[in-house]
């Protein structure tokens, strides 16, 4: 998998050399192609490297971060990017949702958080890039597992699973998952699971434990505690805090 160029967006410098200094972007397979203090420098940056991900604060000068994607958008609709913010304010939460932003963290900015945050926008990213299904183009084996993954995410899916429904091998899968991707299979399906949470939360009236079955987890205590470790709040907590930020 090719290495994943981000550009960081902040008008403090200390914030952005904690990014460069205190994560290890080789390790997620991504590199620092650039910075911008601005608005309009941002814009400009996006267009001239190109990046997979913007990192962007914002409360930033001239233009703030959610102008700077509205404009982006326009030119680059596959890049991926993810707020951050010193405002826990959830109005900001409803304003990115609305521009897909892929994720919204707070500083000061807890990087192990931030980790899980970059894999996600793995995912994200390579959902995009997969065929739709009326294409004809003939599908890589891991697109037609994430597929698969997608049509089935309230069964009990495993490794093992997939390798008989594909016969393929678990190694082989597992391994394709990890270089096709950039994350594992057990990170891959969480965070296509809570992406369906998400959305089922704040687009049907289902219940939590009605929503944990339809996402996979026939325990909804155990779905609990992994969307609060995925999205920071409870699932309850995450619908009630979108319809208290509508009104």
């Amino acid at each position: 998998m090719k290495k994943l160029r981000v550009l960081l967006v902040d008008d403090e410098i200390m914030i952005r050399e904690g990014f460069k200094r205190l994560f290890d972007w080789e390790s997620h397979d991504c590199q620092v192609v650039g910075e911008a203090a601005d608005g309009k420098e941002a814009l400009t940056k996006i267009d001239s490297l190109q990046p997979d991900i913007a990192i962007m604060d914002i409360n930033i000068p001239i233009m703030n971060g959610l102008k700077v994607i509205q404009l982006a958008r326009i030119k680059h609709p596959d890049m991926a990017f993810v707020i951050v913010s010193g405002y826990d304010d959830f109005a900001y939460c409803r304003e990115a949702l609305r521009l897909q932003i892929t994720d919204y963290i707070l500083k000061p900015v807890n990087y192990e958080e931030f980790g899980t945050c970059i894999d996600n926008l793995k995912i994200a990213l390579f959902r995009r890039q997969t065929p739709r299904r009326e294409d004809a183009q003939e599908e890589r084996p891991i697109q037609a597992i994430a597929r698969y993954l997608q049509e089935h995410l309230a069964e009990d899916v495993s490794l093992s699973v997939l390798a008989e429904e594909f016969h393929l091998s678990a190694q082989y899968i597992s391994q394709l998952f990890k270089s096709e991707i950039g994350v594992n299979f057990l990170a891959y399906l969480t965070g296509i699971r809570m992406e369906r949470a998400r959305k089922l939360l704040l687009t049907t009236p289902l219940s939590v434990a009605e929503v944990s079955e339809q996402v996979g987890y026939g325990d909804y205590r155990v779905f609990t505690k992994v969307f609060k470790k995925s999205e920071g709040i409870t699932p309850s907590q995450y619908r009630r805090d979108f319809m208290d930020g509508g009104q």
